[in-house]
């Protein structure tokens, strides 16, 4: 039978709940080897937050502003775009073309050649084994599963309990990244990714007023401190204004009115802080964290409080529903709100749901125990700010939490021959942390023009427990960012003979 969407059907071996892209990649492991079929349930874009509203248009968004500032500091190029600015058309029309115009329809044919049927609408839970879909005429349908239902319903941006927040129609991580008008005045609040990394495409799209307002001292807080510090130095000396250690009291807006995504909500907006201080700007951005989306779909049904993150097993079941059918994957499980870790609990997922149903153990010879708890050690997360930052693993403070031993090597990533060759500017920083026990690097952190690359080798070195002795003999290619990892090894040597 070919998939279909909005099909007559009642009943599938797999349901999932939200169309995302970790749903997709559930659907399609669950599927592909299995004999089992599938369907994704979705109201609203299939390909979610990451294909529309966060990972792909904020990239395309911050790919011309770092161009142009790579350019600004290479001999050869900086001259040809001395006072020049980014062209704020063409940037825009680039991320519209990488979300094509918010139409789903490539993630549609995706899902049917792949052989995924999509129903359209919003789905609930509704008891075991169930969901009870709500399409756009009001209507409403009960699907059955066979085998397993999987959660894929995310996350949104956390407003909050401020008087007038609400009311303001302040921007939310949808707005800004869908821009279709840049204000001349923004103030930002919160100190994390999308924070940091919406400042630095909405200052190089030309907003003149910028200001980051964040509770805590540092950016960055849950990177190693001197990424904080360093991304901060590079916002104040494209001239945004930091205001750590403070948090809104009040909020009032002249005019609020709903006048679609990525336009200015209304007039004039001021902001009050518990300084006493007061900030006006054109719009206000909220990049306040993310809380899932669990309020209603139907977990009461189930057994489950309705609201707050699901607590799920290293296969991604739910623990507090029994008989191994219910799943939950992304945000929703609250492990890691990154697209590539939820997208890891999904093969992870449909791999377990594929081995249930057909009988076998969960395991299997191309992935081994199929556990979550494996890649969850990598936990790999890159920053795409100027400078970027890219970590894998455990901060330190992370690793010191944890009960282990450690010990720290920190490196400029300035002296490394491959990175001078790429601006003579070139300003970074390197660290690893080392369990003494086992003398295998439990976490890394760089930062720095580039550093995305070297993300994936760290992530190696960590979940495959690499000791290094082993990584003393895996010799980097000259000139590039990568002699990093040789020159923290050395400075690492250098310590302990130190001592």
């Amino acid at each position: 039978m070919s998939a279909a969407v909005d099909t007559d059907r009642s009943a599938w071996d797999v349901i999932v709940l939200g169309g995302a892209a970790a749903g997709e990649n559930a659907a399609q492991y669950a599927t592909q080897f299995s004999g089992l079929d599938a369907v994704l349930v979705e109201a609203e874009l299939v390909g979610g937050e990451c294909s529309y509203w966060a990972c792909m248009p904020s990239k395309a968004l911050l790919r011309p502003a770092e161009v142009l500032e790579a350019a600004r500091h290479v001999p050869g190029t900086a001259s040809l775009v001395a006072g020049r600015a980014l062209d704020v058309a063409a940037a825009l029309a680039r991320r519209d073309e990488v979300v094509h115009g918010l139409d789903d329809a490539s993630q549609i044919q995706w899902a049917l050649d792949t052989g995924i049927d999509v129903v359209r609408g919003y789905g609930r839970l509704d008891g075991e084994r169930a969901v009870l879909v709500t399409g756009a005429d009001g209507g409403t349908r009960r699907l059955t599963a066979r085998h397993a239902v999987v959660i894929d319903t995310g996350s949104r941006t956390m407003v909050p309990p401020v008087p007038g927040l609400a009311e303001a129609r302040a921007w939310t991580s949808r707005d800004v990244t869908n821009l279709h008008e840049v204000p001349r005045r923004v103030v930002i609040v919160g100190g994390g990714v999308v924070a940091c990394e919406s400042a630095t495409w909405l200052r190089a799209l030309g907003v003149e007023e910028l200001t980051v307002v964040y509770r805590d001292q540092g950016l960055l807080g849950r990177a190693e401190p001197f990424a904080g510090h360093m991304v901060g130095d590079a916002l104040r000396d494209a001239g945004v204004r930091l205001v750590p250690g403070r948090s809104l009291t009040a909020v009032r807006r002249a005019d609020p009115r709903d006048t679609g995504p990525g336009m200015p909500h209304g007039g004039e907006v001021t902001v009050g802080l518990d300084d006493g201080t007061e900030l006006t700007a054109d719009e206000l951005v909220l990049a306040t964290g993310r809380t899932p989306n669990t309020q209603d779909i139907g977990l009461s049904t189930v057994g489950c409080p309705d609201g707050g993150y699901l607590d799920v097993d290293d296969e991604q079941a739910v623990r507090a529903v029994d008989g191994h059918w219910l799943y939950a994957i992304g945000d929703v499980c609250g492990r890691a709100l990154l697209t590539h870790m939820a997208k890891y609990q999904a093969r992870v997922v449909g791999e377990v749901i594929a081995a249930r149903a057909t009988g076998r153990p969960p395991a299997g010879a191309q992935y081994g125990a199929l556990s979550a708890a494996e890649g969850h050690r990598g936990n790999p997360q890159v920053t795409f700010t100027s400078p970027e930052v890219g970590s894998a693993g455990l901060t330190e403070k992370g690793a010191r939490a944890a009960g282990l031993d450690v010990e720290t090597v920190e490196y400029d990533m300035a002296a490394l021959a491959g990175t001078y060759v790429t601006r003579e500017d070139y300003t970074g920083r390197a660290k690893l942390v080392v369990d003494r026990v086992t003398d295998t690097v439990v976490g890394a952190t760089f930062v720095g023009s580039g550093v995305a690359e070297l993300v994936h080798s760290a992530t190696t070195a960590i979940v495959a427990r690499v000791p290094l002795s082993v990584l003393w003999h895996v010799v980097p290619s000259y000139p590039t960012a990568s002699e990093v990892w040789l020159r923290l090894l050395e400075t690492l040597r250098t310590q302990r003979r130190a001592r």
